[in-house]
């Protein structure tokens, strides 16, 4: 068991889904607490299906939203919040990052994932970046005695974009989801305001699969998550 503390920090609802929740799942199954936080809804920009209801509304549109990422953070054993900040543009204030960092005083977690900070198709997945690492760096101080509340460093990585190659993603860490993949599937089905992304992200996690039973020998591993570490960790040993 393990009382390690995970937080997940997306631009819109359904960003942790389909990158990351596998590292969730197993995270949660080991014993650890894991929280996410949508920035944003995805309403007007990443709820294609839910527009095509007659007489859609904005807020009904953000109500389904938040029911679909809840349902998909307890099928990982997260729990879910959004600081409802619009989409398309995304605009972070600094009342927002301060908003963000006293979740991370708050929660002080060990681990912090992310969005990449390019993206040349989406405006908001950068902006995301900058105001996650931001309050991460406002949560830490200068790591000295500080005239305000701090928290401990986090490690901090940024998961896989849609199009890595063109984001400048570059692998540093996979985890191995094959356990808790059917977890994640259960997600992904939550999502139904985007259930065309179902298929590319399990066939993602195959891909990333393969690359992990390269990388390590081992063949019992079918499905894989890939990550990208901002900040180095730091081991005892190799």
């Amino acid at each position: 068991m393990t009382d390690r503390r995970m937080l997940v920090v997306g631009a819109h609802s359904a960003d942790f889904v389909w990158r990351a929740a596998g590292a969730i799942a197993k995270h949660t199954l080991a014993g650890g607490e894991a929280r996410v936080i949508s920035l944003s809804y995805g309403e007007r920009g990443e709820s294609g299906e839910l527009w095509k209801v007659p007489d859609q509304t904005v807020e009904n549109v953000k109500r389904h939203r938040h029911d679909e990422a809840s349902k998909a953070a307890a099928a990982v054993g997260a729990s879910f919040d959004s600081l409802d900040l619009g989409d398309y543009p995304l605009e972070v204030d600094n009342d927002a990052v301060n908003e963000l960092a006293e979740i991370m005083r708050d929660f002080k977690p060990h681990v912090v994932l992310t969005h990449c900070d390019k993206d040349p198709f989406n405006p908001d997945h950068p902006v995301a970046y900058t105001a996650v690492a931001k309050a991460r760096l406002l949560t830490a101080g200068a790591v000295v005695e500080a005239g305000f509340r701090t928290a401990p460093p986090s490690e901090f990585l940024v998961f896989e974009p849609h199009q890595p190659e063109l984001c400048g993603f570059v692998p540093s860490v996979f985890v191995d989801i094959t356990g808790v993949f059917e977890q994640k599937k259960k997600a992904m089905s939550a999502m139904a305001a985007q259930s065309y992304l179902q298929q590319y992200y399990a066939e993602r996690a195959e891909h990333r699969g393969n690359h992990a039973r390269k990388v390590t020998g081992n063949k019992e591993i079918r499905q894989a998550e890939a990550f990208m570490r901002v900040v180095p960790n730091v081991v005892g040993a190799l």
